[in-house]
């Protein structure tokens, strides 16, 4: 556990060393601060309150924005030792490839969520400070909104840490590692969309949906966050989407945990064979 730790601490401290943790801490903080203020404004129409309008913005927001920042945190992190000769002087110390794994995924899963607490958090603050919110039930969205960001975080990492097993050099790991943005966050809810409509409900059950939304991470964090609590998910126009699915939160956070082991156990797997 020693040797987790210390490795995790590395990469926390090259984190804070290359400027990576405060540039995404600014970043989160003020992307969430604006969309704080400004996403409000129509609650006086819309009969929702500013938290419940605030979770459905910062949601989408992360979608779009957190994979790309925790791929670019992990696409290198296995193979770009490799390139610099780092991975060979590593392994003469007394640590196992599996210590070096997880304690790699922790540091970076670390500043992730670094970033995203307090940068959400100030969010929360100011809609605090302003009035809003002044029952605490109001605030279960946004609190699981937070965590479950961290969890799609650290997904991306996972799946950063396996293409950085599988590659040769740090070109390819950046292509892939944005292909794997573009399949996850943009082009698979797109074809998915497409078969729908081609299919006219011939092939395609809700049966079949439930487990295709839940192949994209992305999906399910979205459906937890959207369609997970009542009053989020009829201001996010989803509440008929909610009922058709039937994807309890239990099963998207678990579908969002698996997310994390399957990748990273396979660049594990891929990482013990490598030869140095």
């Amino acid at each position: 556990m020693r040797h987790i730790l210390t490795l995790a601490g590395r990469e926390i401290r090259d984190g804070l060393r290359n400027r990576w943790v405060l540039a995404i801490t600014v970043l989160m903080a003020a992307l969430a601060l604006t969309l704080s203020f400004l996403g409000s404004a129509p609650t006086g129409t819309v009969g929702v309150g500013p938290v419940e309008v605030t979770v459905v913005s910062l949601s989408s927001l992360t979608i779009f924005l957190l994979p790309l920042i925790a791929l670019l945190l992990s696409y290198d992190a296995l193979v770009g030792e490799f390139e610099r000769g780092t991975m060979l002087l590593l392994l003469t110390y007394p640590v196992s490839r599996l210590q070096i794994i997880i304690g790699k995924f922790l540091g970076h899963v670390s500043i992730l969520a670094f970033a995203t607490v307090l940068g959400y958090g100030a969010a929360g603050l100011a809609l605090a400070a302003g009035g809003s919110g002044g029952n605490l039930a109001v605030w279960r969205p946004f609190v699981a909104m937070i965590g479950s960001s961290v969890l799609l975080g650290a997904a991306f990492v996972a799946l950063g840490y396996l293409i950085s097993a599988a590659v040769g050099n740090r070109g390819t790991a950046a292509g892939l590692a944005v292909g794997a943005w573009l399949l996850f966050v943009l082009l698979y809810d797109m074809a998915l969309l497409g078969v729908l409509v081609a299919d006219g409900g011939r092939i395609m059950t809700p049966e079949i949906v439930n487990v295709l939304l839940l192949l994209n991470p992305a999906d399910a964090y979205r459906l937890f966050n959207l369609t997970g609590f009542a009053n989020v998910s009829v201001f996010a126009g989803v509440a008929g989407l909610a009922e058709t699915l039937r994807l309890p939160p239990a099963l998207l956070l678990t579908a969002l945990a698996a997310w994390i082991a399957v990748p990273l156990v396979l660049a594990t797997l891929l990482f013990q064979k490598r030869q140095v």
